[in-house]
């Protein structure tokens, strides 16, 4: 039985992702935002793992093309690996709950949630809306700890709010040789009362294990998104 507190955090998450995000995020942000920056490498939409099959250790078969590239000192977001995104997708640099300060607004209590999930903590979104898309490709990143990469992908969809089902995880080599892993599972929406798929994938870097998750607003937008994810996993490096 799904409870109305349930349907009230499933409510949080909607309306930060979908209805409000912009205002949350606005909050939130870094001083940088906005199109990934253009990259000598936009438009290749391959990597070495191109050819991976599909599900957890590869994903979808297709790839969108580059139209820039996250992650590097300068980009919308400096995180310790940079990756290429579609056109139409922004990216956003995230800080941390305590951004909000001593003063949240009721409507925002509990939003802290949203920011850390298991051993990582938001830092960086890609909103797919300019692509016509409703949802994100958010980048997670954490302390250095001795867990490789399988172990941290575990303990961030243990953490699922919404709890995890089908699990089905995989490695694949990275474009600069680093070693990742990936997953594919399911949880369901308090809100809409249904299954959605995710997808995620972890590398650990010297500055500590960063995870890309991409959910959706239902399987349709999911599988739609899915081209975006497969570009930004198949040219992943560390910065």
């Amino acid at each position: 039985m799904i409870t109305d507190d349930r349907k009230g955090r499933e409510m949080r998450r909607t309306a930060s992702g979908v209805a409000v995000g912009a205002v949350v995020w606005a909050v939130l942000s870094g001083c940088s935002a906005g199109e990934a920056e253009r990259d000598p490498a936009a438009g290749r939409g391959e990597g070495p793992s191109a050819s991976a099959p599909a599900g957890a250790k590869g994903g979808s078969a297709e790839v969108a093309k580059s139209a820039g590239t996250v992650g590097p000192d300068g980009s919308a977001c400096e995180l310790p690996v940079a990756f290429d995104v579609a056109k139409g997708w922004k990216a956003e640099a995230v800080q941390g709950a305590e951004a909000l300060g001593e003063d949240v607004p009721e409507e925002m209590e509990g939003l802290e949630e949203l920011f850390r999930q298991g051993p990582v903590a938001a830092a960086c979104e890609v909103d797919a809306k300019g692509a016509g898309h409703i949802g994100f490709l958010r980048v997670w990143t954490g302390d250095p700890s001795d867990d490789d990469a399988t172990a941290v992908l575990k303990e961030f969809v243990a953490a699922e709010t919404e709890g995890s089902e089908k699990a089905e995880y995989g490695t694949f080599t990275a474009e600069d040789g680093l070693e990742a892993a990936t997953v594919s599972y399911m949880t369901t929406s308090a809100l809409w009362e249904k299954l959605v798929p995710q997808r995620a994938l972890a590398v650990v870097t010297p500055g500590g294990p960063v995870v890309l998750h991409l959910g959706g607003s239902d399987e349709e937008e999911h599988k739609a998104m899915l081209p975006a994810y497969e570009l930004a996993r198949t040219t992943l490096r560390t910065t």
